[in-house]
């Protein structure tokens, strides 16, 4: 039995993950100041469903995140210089 594939334009767009690492006893609170500024700069540039929250990696590590699809991922890379990337999964 062979796999159903969808056809090439109903493919959801690669997303990326841009990751920001925080650590120390104020991960959390400085994860969250940098969500206010990647706020404000998504608004400013008028972007639309850009997912953003943060995460606890451990009590003393948290990171900032933004997914944004491959195709804005070098401009916006030079911009917001984000730590780290992954490719996301839902």
């Amino acid at each position: 039995m062979s796999a159903i594939r969808a056809p090439e334009a109903l493919k959801m767009a690669e997303r990326i993950k841009f990751i920001w690492d925080f650590y120390g006893s104020g991960s959390k609170p400085t994860a969250t100041h940098h969500i206010k500024h990647l706020g404000e700069f998504v608004a400013g540039e008028k972007l639309d469903d850009i997912p953003m929250g943060i995460e606890e990696v451990t009590p003393k590590h948290h990171i900032a995140y933004m997914v944004v699809e491959r195709e804005m991922m070098d401009n916006l890379r030079q911009i917001l210089k984000p730590h780290r990337g992954q490719i996301y999964e839902e």
